[in-house]
């Protein structure tokens, strides 16, 4: 008998990759309430605007797809941040430095692409 641990390995993968994202995006918060508010603006939108749409990526989605609610949506704002994070923020910085958000960027593709799971509110 051949078990399948496909639905358990994407709600590992999930919850793991969500959890630690939510580390780096839980300190940013306190950011939003500093005057002014400083923060980098990669994308040139304005450092507020850039934090908002960073605390989405690192913050709120994530809560989403721990939970795997609306999770293949939710996973694109992460995706988008380490995108930009491994291209724009750290462009000319060395392959070491840029390689977490790469590793993010890929795990959260690869929700996106793969969907919750059974273990999830969205359950297909």
């Amino acid at each position: 008998m051949t078990k399948n641990y496909n639905d358990l390995g994407l709600a590992v993968l999930r919850i793991s990759l969500s959890g630690m994202m939510l580390v780096h995006g839980i300190p940013k918060i306190e950011r939003l309430f500093a005057s002014p508010i400083e923060f980098g603006d990669p994308i040139g939108v304005g450092p507020t605007l850039s934090l908002i749409l960073a605390l989405i990526g690192e913050v709120v989605a994530p809560i989403f797809i721990i939970i795997g609610f609306k999770t293949k949506l939710a996973a694109l704002p992460p995706t988008i941040t380490m995108l930009v994070a491994a291209f724009i923020v750290h462009w000319e910085d060395d392959f070491g430095t840029k390689e977490k958000a790469l590793l993010y960027l890929v795990g959260f593709l690869v929700i996106f692409l793969a969907g919750p799971g059974k273990y999830s509110l969205d359950k297909p």
